[in-house]
């Protein structure tokens, strides 16, 4: 009997494991295929080749945080020394009071870009508040970002929706982005900073390999140089 329970339960124990694998490197990488697959309705490639950085909230059940507030887990990926290709992922969580939609709620993704470096600092600072410690705005739709507002083209982070299939531009003014170290801990095995992560050369992981062929694929080169401060 002993030679038969035994199998079965490491068969549990890793399956167990399995299962609470963080899945969120891998809805990043779905949302964003299923975005840039649609180039009349996505993010434009122009844009997106600008951008130092990308975030993305994959849909969640929400968590209530208090009244009117909204809560997710994202990713965040910058491109190494801001224009080369891109590197390692960090995660991070988004809350804030009710914006219309829920951030990161069921049917909800958010995917933002940071177009600066200044954008890129203020992010990877363990609390701040969009519209307020960073300049947001709602980024454009189509197929190139040409009829973008100075508002928009100014702002160092341009965000983005999509809830049942509609993606659109929206405003997160108002949603606070905290680093999370515990994800962080879990992917990569050890404690690291976001700004390591992100900044620092680590290798990719695995698990966020088919997130990094996906961004080089629809944006292989772009970005602007960050001043040798940022990565010191």
């Amino acid at each position: 009997m002993k030679k038969i329970v035994m199998p079965i339960f490491l068969g549990l124990a890793f399956a167990g494991a399995a299962l609470a694998k963080d899945p969120r490197v891998e809805k990043a990488t779905n949302v964003l295929n299923e975005i840039m697959s649609s180039p009349d309705h996505g993010i434009p490639h122009d844009l997106m080749d600008k951008a130092v950085c990308v975030g993305i909230v994959p849909s969640e059940i929400k968590v209530a945080l208090g009244v009117g507030a909204d809560f997710g887990h994202g990713v965040m990926v910058c491109r190494r020394h801001g224009d080369s290709p891109w590197g390692a992922p960090s995660e991070f969580t988004m809350g804030g009071g009710s914006f219309g939609f829920q951030i990161g709620g069921e049917g909800t993704d958010v995917v933002f870009l940071v177009m600066n470096e200044d954008g890129a600092r203020k992010f990877v600072s363990d609390h701040v508040k969009l519209g307020g410690d960073a300049s947001i705005a709602a980024g454009p739709v189509g197929r190139t970002g040409q009829a973008a507002t100075d508002a928009e083209l100014h702002a160092e982070i341009l965000s983005y929706s999509r809830t049942r299939g509609l993606f659109a531009g929206v405003s997160l003014a108002g949603a606070v982005v905290k680093q999370d170290h515990g994800a962080n801990r879990r992917l990569y095995g050890r404690d690291i900073s976001s700004k390591e992560i992100l900044f620092g050369g680590i290798p990719i992981p695995p698990e966020a390999r088919p997130l990094h062929a996906a961004l080089e694929h629809y944006s292989p080169r772009g970005g602007t140089r960050y001043s040798a401060s940022l990565v010191q």
